[in-house]
């Protein structure tokens, strides 16, 4: 993904018709008041994205994998850092203020390459489940809500990516079902509540 605002780039990232906005009829995502205007949603997203971007910046440069795998999850870094870098030109174009990047700790994540790859599954999802969730915050911002869908389609290539290079089985692994599972804000900001030391300025 090129350096670009994601209203200006939103045609050329994804088709219009792309119907993500359809889903809300069939599915409760993000309970009304979760957010308060599309800034808020962005900031909220950012956080994710400076979470996985400095996840696989740390991953990475452990030197825990080879071949495919290392090859994929720099790939998947650079995106990570891609979404970082547009939705802060973003938030900054609409006149708002970019949240600081998170303190963070990762733990035992990068003990070794099995753990390493399955807490990065598990942030893959929770990123699919986040964009999701936040959907209906952007129905009135059409451009936003179909730059935001083609942000979480990449999110769930990857973890797609990542289940395969596990040996995942297919449904509940690879991918997680016929449909996927929005995920209210509290719940996601729980659970990467466990990984965020605290925020500091950039």
């Amino acid at each position: 993904m090129k350096r670009r605002d994601l209203i200006r780039g939103a045609a050329t990232v994804i088709p219009a018709s792309v119907a993500l906005q359809m889903l809300g009829a069939k599915w409760a995502f993000a309970q009304e008041g979760d957010f308060d205007g599309p800034i808020d949603v962005l900031n909220y997203a950012l956080t994710l994205e400076y979470l996985e971007a400095e996840f696989y910046r740390q991953g990475n440069a452990a030197d825990l994998l080879d071949g495919k795998a290392e090859s994929y999850l720099a790939t998947v870094q650079s995106d990570e850092e891609a979404h970082v870098m547009v939705i802060t030109d973003t938030i900054n174009q609409l006149g708002g203020d970019p949240v600081p990047a998170p303190a963070v700790d990762f733990g035992q994540a990068f003990a070794s390459a099995e753990s390493y790859l399955e807490t990065a599954f598990v942030f893959e999802n929770l990123g699919v489940s986040a964009y999701l969730g936040a959907a209906p915050a952007l129905f009135q911002e059409k451009a936003l809500l179909t730059a935001a869908a083609s942000i979480f389609g990449v999110e769930a290539r990857h973890a797609a990516i990542i289940g395969q290079l596990q040996g995942k089985p297919a449904e509940g692994g690879v991918y997680m079902g016929a449909v996927e599972t929005p995920l209210p804000r509290s719940e996601v900001l729980n659970a990467a509540a466990p990984f965020i030391v605290s925020t500091v300025t950039r």
